[in-house]
């Protein structure tokens, strides 16, 4: 069974209002960063992991989540 890093960054990314641009700006990284994390392409690294979510005012663990794949 293979564990992958599974995000809600998209829809909390949303409901906070703001694009990607705007949320790469606030952590500093590309847009293209972002697009990257919310498409589960790219596994960011913890701080940024944890960037993302202070930048969103939510927990580490509201943001990330472990996915289990058979």
């Amino acid at each position: 069974m293979a564990e992958r890093l599974g995000n809600h960054l998209k829809t909390l990314r949303s409901d906070a209002g703001l694009t990607q641009a705007e949320l790469a700006e606030r952590v500093g990284v590309s847009r293209k960063t972002i697009n990257t994390v919310e498409n589960e392409v790219f596994v960011p690294s913890a701080l940024l992991a944890l960037k993302l979510a202070r930048a969103l005012g939510r927990a580490v663990e509201a943001v990330f989540f472990l996915n289990d794949q058979d």
